[in-house]
């Protein structure tokens, strides 16, 4: 397994300065973290916390969770300009936005190109020195490693490789922007397996390498054949373990519920959540001005109504994302102030990173939670939020413009753009009768149960391995 974000790291608690462990908040760890800790093996991932070398061992490995050894963790160093050029960079001024449709435009500048093609590099030299002498079989995530997959393969040409893609694919008109298209789409070409989360992005997919290269599209066996090299291309609509709960056991739990009402002033109020990171794709400010134009429809929900956002800062060095934190904070301010009393505002906007065992007691006292993505792969959080309702409580508002609600359609769907029609979803979250929340829920539990995380991992080891006979 190769991914840029690692599922633990280590970083000095500021307070105290000693070392501690964190889980970072990113949807593909809270997906893949599970299935290693199921299946064992080696995760090979950036080594970004500040105290990460602490704990490594000669090899710059070591044991994850640590409480309890599941699986190895295998940290890759990189240099700040490394980390600048390839990550900040190209990744997220370019990849990023080329492929969300939110009007961001990306930036493409060939200092970060050639850092993105030294960091791919690096880590092919890690995972090569990884591989075993039979059979291997390499897992990369995302956007981050667009050419590991050619580099691997040509080291390695009997290893397996398959690459799942965590964010939408944008059509070929979008991708043929971006100056190095041929670079990017060989990459990915020299996996086995291309994986989306929906037939979406695999069709656009397919229809980028038909237009932008000299190829051949097999559209009966989904796979595109370049140079006499054949990739198959698939959807695996990525999921949740489905059956989130607190380390910390029920009793904490309901503990930790009855100290944020306290806190809050929650009691008696009708309580909706958001968890997001603070990012341009993810709607926050589509989500606040609803809630206001709701407030404003419906005035005899003033006093009665507490929204709660928690917002994770990330990529902060980036000058859109940095805007951005100050425009959520001044919109926040701006809307408590419109409305406060006393005794009470709407927004409750709390900004720092939190754990799953944080979050989840958000989850079990909110009567509602929105997803309001602009653009989104699938979008965890929507999973999540039903994962942890086990008492069949709660509504779900979610963006049509992620993947989740191809499989969610008990959800309260709607168009973050539309504000009328998104304050009046958020109206009939509240005043659905209880007995639609409870056949929605269970209908969505259902749909997440079944199709959990282990399930999606398998279909595609399954995949592989159907192909492989081909």
């Amino acid at each position: 397994m190769v991914s840029n974000r690692e599922p633990y790291m280590h970083v000095i608690d500021e307070p105290n300065g000693r070392p501690k462990c964190i889980r970072p908040a990113s949807g593909v760890v809270t997906a893949l973290h599970p299935i290693l800790c199921a299946c064992g093996g080696t995760w090979i991932a950036h080594g970004s916390g500040n105290a990460d070398r602490k704990f490594v061992n000669s090899k710059d490995k070591l044991g994850v969770p640590p409480d309890d050894n599941r699986y190895i963790l295998k940290r890759v160093w990189l240099t700040k300009e490394e980390e600048e050029g390839y990550y900040y960079g190209f990744a997220n001024e370019g990849i990023w936005p080329l492929c969300h449709n939110t009007h961001t435009r990306p930036i493409f500048r060939e200092s970060d190109w050639q850092m993105y093609k030294k960091v791919n590099m690096k880590f092919a030299e890690s995972i090569l020195a990884e591989l075993p002498a039979k059979s291997p079989f390499v897992f990369i995530q995302d956007y981050h490693f667009t050419l590991l997959g050619k580099m691997i393969k040509e080291k390695r040409p009997d290893a397996t490789i398959a690459l799942f893609w965590h964010i939408p694919w944008p059509t070929p008109e979008s991708f043929s922007i971006c100056p190095y298209q041929e670079e990017i789409l060989d990459g990915m070409l020299g996996c086995d397996l291309v994986g989306f989360h929906v037939q979406n992005h695999c069709n656009n997919f397919l229809d980028t390498a038909n237009r932008l290269l000299e190829s051949r599209v097999d559209t009966e066996k989904f796979s595109v054949v370049r140079l006499g090299k054949e990739t198959f291309v698939r959807a695996f609509p990525i999921s949740v373990d489905g059956h989130i709960s607190s380390g910390a056991g029920e009793k904490a739990l309901a503990e930790e519920i009855e100290r944020l009402k306290k806190e809050y002033e929650l009691e008696g109020k009708i309580v909706g959540v958001g968890v997001d990171r603070i990012d341009y794709t993810k709607g926050i400010t589509e989500r606040m001005l609803a809630i206001d134009r709701f407030l404003e429809k419906y005035p005899e929900y003033r006093k009665k109504f507490v929204f709660i956002q928690l917002a994770a800062p990330s990529r902060t060095h980036i000058k859109r994302y940095h805007d951005l934190i100050g425009e959520i904070d001044e919109l926040a301010e701006k809307k408590n102030w419109k409305y406060r009393d006393e005794t009470w505002k709407p927004f409750i906007y709390l900004k720092r990173h939190f754990s799953a065992d944080e979050i989840e007691p958000y989850y079990q006292l909110a009567d509602f939670c929105i997803v309001s993505s602009l653009h989104d792969g699938m979008n965890l959080v929507a999973k999540e939020y039903i994962a942890a309702k086990s008492d069949l409580s709660g509504a779900l508002i979610l963006s049509q413009f992620t993947g989740a609600s191809r499989e969610l359609s008990d959800a309260i769907l709607i168009n973050p753009y539309y504000l009328e029609d998104f304050a009046d979803s958020i109206k009939l979250a509240i005043e659905m009768p209880d007995a639609e929340k409870k056949k929605r829920m269970e209908n969505m539990r259902r749909i997440i149960t079944e199709n959990n995380v282990y399930r999606w991992a398998a279909n595609i080891i399954t995949e592989l391995t159907a192909l492989k006979k081909i």
